[in-house]
């Protein structure tokens, strides 16, 4: 592998930003890779697990120098640590992200970097229910979507060096709007959350002793951090009730078939769904 980066510093070395310092580490991608975290105990076993070359709990003393710095925490943290850390940037530095939502994180990310330092929003399409650096894996985002977001103030050559990062640790890199990825993503990503979330939540009490591998399936992703998917459902809330009031009209038809006994109808839909789950 080519060196892609001097120095590179991640703040918030989770599962995300944990499984990319392994893999800039393992692949040689990076000279240096600095980890920026909240609790020593998170840094002290990132270097223990070799996620990182070096820790610190001061944000601003971690990207000094450096020549991309990794947004990896948490949307409102995201922008948060933004603003932060943005006098400190030295000149040319690049600032990237891992947040689910989009719109709202690259336009306030743009407003509040200097001039000469260049924002890139990216979300790479990995990783699960678990969090934490122990999660961390390097090959998280082999064969995984990692889609840029850039703007007209996007630098071409930021753009570019940050889509050979990703395309360096296994991802696919696909390019959209801000807006476009937010749709998309609310439909794929974060209604099925949503609708894990309620359907756990409608089981009675004796239910949970009869659960099969069915409703585990369907219903793994509720078991994801708490305050990250408020602030994908809060950062993204247009795209997500628009996504809803689909899932809503799809769900209306399917419960007329069943009062109405409409077997033909019922087949229609489920055959419908089943081709197009087939596809995926």
């Amino acid at each position: 592998m080519t060196l892609l980066f001097d120095r590179v510093a991640i703040i918030g070395v989770g599962l995300i930003g944990g499984s990319l310092g392994l893999a800039l580490r393992q692949k040689r991608l990076a000279r240096r890779v600095v980890g920026v975290g909240r609790r020593r105990a998170s840094i002290d076993r990132a270097l223990e697990i070799g996620a990182i070359d070096e820790g610190t709990l001061d944000a601003t003393k971690g990207v000094k120098d450096a020549e991309l710095v990794v947004l990896g925490t948490a949307i409102r943290l995201i922008m948060e640590m933004g603003e932060k850390v943005a006098t400190a940037l030295s000149p040319g530095a690049i600032v990237t992200d891992v947040g689910s939502t989009k719109s709202e994180v690259v336009r306030r990310l743009e407003k509040v970097l200097p001039a000469g330092v260049h924002f890139v929003g990216a979300h790479p399409i990995a990783g699960s229910e678990k969090r934490g650096v122990d999660a961390a894996r390097p090959e998280l985002f082999e064969k995984c979507i990692c889609v840029l977001t850039p703007t007209e103030k996007t630098d071409p050559e930021a753009l570019r060096r940050v889509a050979d990062l990703w395309s360096a640790v296994g991802a696919r890199v696909a390019t959209l709007s801000c807006e476009e990825h937010d749709r998309i993503l609310a439909r794929t990503s974060h209604l099925p959350h949503l609708v894990a979330s309620a359907l756990v939540a409608s089981l009675q009490g004796p239910d949970t002793g009869f659960v099969g591998t069915g409703l585990r399936d369907t219903t793994r992703v509720a078991s994801g951090d708490v305050d990250v998917w408020c602030d994908v459902f809060l950062t993204n809330r247009e795209a997500v009730l628009e996504a809803l009031a689909g899932f809503t009209d799809r769900m209306s038809e399917l419960r007329r078939a069943v009062e109405t006994g409409d077997r033909d109808k019922l087949a229609l839909l489920l055959a419908a769904a089943k081709r197009r789950r087939d596809d995926l």
